[in-house]
């Protein structure tokens, strides 16, 4: 292997992780959007935490406020 070359198993690691976070990503960011919380839309469109805090958001911050 060549230095310009990545492993197949970083590849591979970088589509599970992608795979896992665009559901989480999609969910959050479409609950903060219905619940007009801009700051968390922008936050979770800026910081990857490979889904750990769009899972956070949907099931501690993001619930329907009355």
């Amino acid at each position: 292997m060549t230095s310009d070359q990545l492993p197949v198993w970083f590849s591979v690691v970088i589509l599970v992780l992608t795979l896992w976070s665009l559901p989480w990503k999609g969910i959050a960011l479409w609950k903060a959007a219905k619940n007009n919380d801009i700051a968390w839309f922008v936050i979770m469109m800026i910081v990857n935490t490979i889904g750990i805090l769009d899972i956070l958001y949907i099931y501690i911050w993001g619930k329907k406020k009355a």
